[in-house]
């Protein structure tokens, strides 16, 4: 598989896959080394956390899998966030939701995470959400600590606008690797606000949470997305694309960002699906047909 190097000592598979709803698949632990396993053999290196996904445990059971076949550990990529304070029984201490981005908590955060995972080091941690407190200096020296520590080796961001992108990188020694943030043909908002621009303008690969519009493509009867889903009908003809999937994964990789998409499916064949998009190879001009069927109009 293609792989996009983020930087010197960190590379991911151009299609990673996303654990959020890892809980929800009902897998034993020796079900997700196999689940693993068959991500590797289709070429999937590179798996997306964040430390409050199912309720702050997804990380360890997929930890507690890893202990299984330690061996796996240097055959992946672990992403993980933090930065999000969840009101949640495992975390009684929290009264509200907010975030934190102070030099303290991400330290213990990402300590924390390597305890979850029962690993010695985080190949990229993101902060997950824009802090309208962060104070950016403090983000810097948590960084520098984390990564002199050798505990994680590279840093991007979620979900930031391009300002506060640019003010977080004008603090860093070492500039951040990604900014994952919600693309997708139905959601465009990225494209608009000047994000995609200025991840090419860094020269970094953006990674698509929510790539397929979170399943609305297949059952939305609202007017934009039935626009998109006739359109993507009449491409997967044209291309021989076996889904619609596959050609709204191939949208995002024919774009010149490298846009690294995150599957979510906890079933192996949507994995294998996604990875055969790799395949596809869309015109420009159907590229243009997505666009103006999600904007509703040609471009100006």
């Amino acid at each position: 598989m293609e792989r996009v190097q983020l930087a010197e000592d960190v590379s991911l598979s151009r299609i990673v896959h996303g654990m959020w709803r890892l809980n929800d698949w009902g897998y034993s632990n020796a079900e997700v080394v196999d689940f693993i396993e068959d991500c590797l053999d289709l070429g999937v290196t590179s798996f997306d956390h964040a430390d409050i996904y199912g309720n702050y445990t997804v990380e360890e059971k997929f930890g507690e899998a890893l202990t299984l076949k330690p061996s796996l550990r240097e055959k992946i990529e672990i992403v993980t966030k933090c930065g999000i304070k969840l009101i949640s029984s495992n975390r009684p201490e929290h009264k509200i939701k907010y975030y934190d981005t102070g030099k303290e908590h991400i330290i213990q955060s990402a300590e924390r995470s390597l305890i979850n995972f029962q690993t010695d080091y985080i190949d990229v941690l993101l902060i997950h959400r824009p802090d309208p407190m962060m104070d950016p200096s403090e983000v810097a020296e948590a960084f520098t600590q984390l990564k002199r520590e050798g505990k994680v080796k590279r840093f991007g961001v979620s979900n930031f606008a391009p300002s506060q992108f640019k003010l977080l990188n004008s603090y860093l020694d070492e500039p951040l690797v990604t900014n994952q943030i919600e693309i997708a043909a139905t959601h465009l908002e990225h494209f608009e606000k000047g994000t995609i621009e200025q991840c090419q303008m860094d020269r970094i690969s953006p990674m698509a949470w929510s790539p397929l519009g979170g399943g609305s493509i297949f059952t939305s009867t609202d007017d934009n997305v039935s626009r998109v889903r006739n359109v993507l009908e009449k491409i997967q003809g044209e291309t021989g694309a076996t889904s619609m999937d596959q050609v709204l994964y191939a949208w995002l990789l024919t774009h010149p960002a490298k846009i690294i998409p995150i599957v979510g499916s906890g079933k192996i064949e949507r994995v294998k699906s996604a990875v055969s998009s790799l395949n596809i190879e869309l015109s420009k001009q159907q590229w243009f047909e997505i666009l103006e069927a999600s904007k509703g109009k040609e471009v100006d």
